[in-house]
């Protein structure tokens, strides 16, 4: 396995410290391998909804529709 330094402010390596003493994770090396597994999971999930996007086709809604719709949903909430 490669080992990694990496710089944090102290305010960072202290909530890494943190997440270590609550039991959270065994090390901070444990705590940022879950952190990236966390980005890969993420950029898959993101990749495959563009993917689904691409292959969905034309909207037959136009530009207006669509603003139309997301005041709405500002109105809305």
């Amino acid at each position: 396995m490669a080992t990694m330094n990496v710089s944090l402010p102290d305010l960072m390596r202290k909530w890494v410290e943190t997440q270590i003493e609550q039991g959270e994770y065994a090390s901070s090396s444990d705590y940022v391998r879950d952190l990236i597994r966390q980005d890969q999971r993420r950029q898959k999930l993101l990749q495959a909804a563009l993917t689904d996007g691409m292959n969905s086709g034309r909207s037959p809604r136009t530009v207006e529709d669509i603003m139309e719709a997301a005041q709405q949903k500002l109105t809305d909430a």
